[in-house]
């Protein structure tokens, strides 16, 4: 897979392709993000510690659900808070996505020696998809982090809490200042297991539906059946992920003490049995909804795009 003038080298090719996936990346999630901060507030809504820690009755408010919390956003804080956080989440896009994809086509041609006549085997696109979206979420994480504090600054402040965060820049240097260039990979470890998921579903579900339909169908390699691929790894990838999302946004979320250590939860694993314990296990699934609804016109969105900008540019089908 590369370009169709020989006398570009493949190193050329991949880096090229990380530009084609992060462009795509920042168009999928320009246009879904208003779900993304949705699914946010959604995970933290009825969070127990939080609820134990303070005393005010502000936190103990009825359930709300997806449209419901979207509406109360633009009601109570401005439409354009829907977008609150949307620059640390293009920064992390530039960087996940881009890695993502590129690493996931270096896995797959030179490790796993894919052959390039049909799909490969259903355990190399798991484990190339599980590995390519750790490694990319694991650089990407601080941009998460940024990301995840200042979707929460609305509420805060009509909750009566000071502002934690003006800016995504702002962001950094507080954490930074704060906890150390550690402090920026706070919730790693869920974000990580989390990318690992979604991405075991997404690149497997989309590159295997793909070559299915290919197979099975009289539809050729187009806008159509890449659509119909991306539909499934969204939905996927959204049942996969969500755990690992609620876990990655409650550790993110959560205060510290002077050490930087949480002072709601020890581990993700801690974070995850006590969830279960005190809230049930679909707590576990808090804001699956707008995941879901979310991740397939993001997935159509990307994969369309990724397609699209691939072919113009000479490059091979994914």
């Amino acid at each position: 897979m590369g370009f169709k003038d020989s006398s570009t080298t493949k190193s050329e090719s991949f880096l090229f392709k990380y530009v084609l996936s992060s462009s795509a990346a920042t168009v999928a999630e320009s246009a879904t993000y208003p779900l993304d901060i949705t699914k946010t507030r959604l995970q933290i809504q009825g969070e127990a510690a939080l609820n134990k820690l303070s005393n005010s009755s502000v936190h103990n408010v009825k359930a709300k659900g997806m449209l419901h919390t979207a509406v109360g956003i633009v009601q109570e804080e401005g439409l354009f808070k829907l977008w609150q956080g949307v620059t640390p989440a293009i920064y992390r896009h530039l960087v996940y996505s881009g890695c993502r994809m590129t690493f996931y086509e270096v896995f797959r041609e030179k490790l796993l020696r894919t052959k390039s006549d049909g799909a490969p085997p259903l355990w190399k696109s798991i484990t190339c998809g599980s590995a390519s979206g750790a490694l990319g979420q694991f650089l990407a994480s601080p941009t998460d982090l940024v990301k995840v504090q200042m979707q929460m600054e609305g509420r805060r402040r009509l909750e009566g809490h000071p502002p934690r965060v003006q800016s995504t820049w702002h962001a950094f240097r507080k954490i930074v200042a704060e906890s150390g260039v550690r402090g920026l990979w706070k919730g790693w470890v869920p974000n990580v297991q989390r990318a690992a998921l979604v991405n075991m579903g997404d690149l497997t579900a989309y590159e295997n539906c793909k070559h299915f339909i290919l197979r099975n169908s009289s539809l050729k390699d187009n806008w159509l059946t890449h659509m119909l691929s991306s539909s499934c790894s969204g939905l996927v990838a959204a049942t996969l992920g969500t755990p690992a999302d609620v876990v990655k946004t409650r550790i993110m979320n959560q205060p510290t003490d002077k050490n930087g250590r949480g002072l709601f939860y020890k581990s993700s694993i801690d974070c995850l049995m006590r969830t279960v314990q005190e809230e049930g296990f679909m707590a576990l699934y808090k804001g699956f909804v707008p995941i879901w609804t979310r991740m397939a016109p993001w997935s159509i969105t990307f994969w369309v795009t990724y397609e699209e900008l691939r072919r113009m540019s000479g490059v091979s089908s994914f």
